[in-house]
């Protein structure tokens, strides 16, 4: 599943990079302050942090460096730590709630822009009920509580989802009105 997400990052960053052309390209790695003007990529080094720019970089070698950075820090303190059961028991509780709270960029985005255009109802519908049947397995099988509670989390971002798809479907927004040039219909 790993390997498929990377090659869909690959994918995406081609794409995106291939649409901005003439955009400042990010990286993973550092850079000086003037190239706001540069419309040229940049090479920058692995040292780049810069937060307004985080996972937005222009090469699918930097989104590598920084998910195997990620993961050789995170795997180290994991095995100077394992012994703990307070940081066994958080690192696992983080792991369910970054899982159940997958759905809300979608919520956000939905809210933001008040639409479900291109949203597929049918997918979330899906998650609602593979959600719910997850949650309800974990109920009936009395696992830990944070299983349960991020669960229930998860259908209750997905009927929020779903809730924005029928509010926004009966109340749509009205096209954005674009200026008319005023000698546009006479110069057709």
């Amino acid at each position: 599943m790993i390997l498929t997400m990377l090659l869909m990052l690959k994918l995406c960053t081609e794409v995106r990079v291939a649409n901005e052309l003439n955009a400042r390209r990010r990286s993973f790695a550092a850079a000086d302050s003037k190239d706001e003007e540069v419309k040229v990529a940049s090479r920058r080094s692995f040292l780049d942090f810069d937060p307004h720019h985080f996972w937005q970089w222009s090469s699918f070698s930097d989104y590598v460096q920084c998910v195997l950075a990620f993961t050789g820090v995170a795997g180290y303190i994991t095995y100077l730590s394992i012994d703990s059961t307070l940081f066994v028991e958080t690192l696992g509780f983080l792991a369910v709630l970054t899982e159940a709270m997958l759905g809300v960029p979608q919520l956000y985005r939905n809210h933001r822009h008040q639409s479900t255009e291109g949203m597929s109802i049918k997918m979330v519908l899906m998650w609602t009920s593979g959600d719910a049947f997850k949650t309800a397995y974990f109920l009936l099988k009395g696992a830990p509580l944070q299983f349960s509670v991020c669960g229930l989390l998860q259908v209750l971002v997905d009927l929020a989802i779903l809730g924005q798809a029928y509010a926004f479907a009966r109340h749509p927004q009205k096209p954005a009105l674009h200026a008319v040039h005023p000698a546009g219909t006479k110069a057709l």
